[in-house]
């Protein structure tokens, strides 16, 4: 579907006012509620609405006109955690009330400066990255060197294999 068919697309009131809504928190029950559409039944007709090719188009659409207005995308929030990971993983002098420098003996006898690391935003930081990489997931990936199990179960259960290798 292109731009043009997008525009020439008459969506209901309700979806169009699902669609404006979901934009704001991509939370389709949400949105359906706002849209008007029953509490009771909101979460399964913002999946239906979401399913809903025309709308979906919509959204990605609006989506897109989004990030190049805002010029806000998955780069720009990446290159960002990684500049604050870096900011804040330099350690940074430690200043009192007065704004003077706080000093300490070093075990040396040594008068040295108090620096300060900010580990939390590290952490953070990492944790985003991490997310984005879905190096932490609890979701199961079924595949076999990178390929996706074909067979199901018929294979435990001595019926072969579905997809023509053999590993006997």
């Amino acid at each position: 579907m292109t731009n043009e068919t997008l525009d020439s697309v008459v969506l209901k009131p309700m979806q169009q006012r699902f669609v404006d809504e979901y934009l704001v928190d991509l939370n389709a029950t949400q949105s359906a509620i706002r849209a008007g559409y029953s509490e009771k039944t909101a979460y399964s007709q913002g999946q239906r609405l979401l399913k809903n090719v025309e709308i979906d188009s919509l959204v990605k659409q609006r989506i897109g006109d989004r990030v190049g207005r805002t010029e806000v995308d998955q780069d720009y929030v990446i290159k960002i955690i990684v500049e604050t990971i870096e900011r804040c993983s330099q350690a940074k002098p430690v200043y009192d009330r007065s704004g003077e420098l706080v000093m300490v003996e070093t075990p040396t006898g040594d008068i040295a400066p108090v620096y300060k690391y900010d580990s939390a935003s590290v952490l953070k930081g990492a944790e985003l990255l991490g997310k984005h990489l879905a190096m932490f997931t609890d979701k199961v990936d079924h595949t076999t060197n990178g390929k996706e199990i074909k067979s199901g179960l018929g294979h435990f259960y001595g019926r072969g294999n579905n997809d023509g290798d053999s590993d006997t």
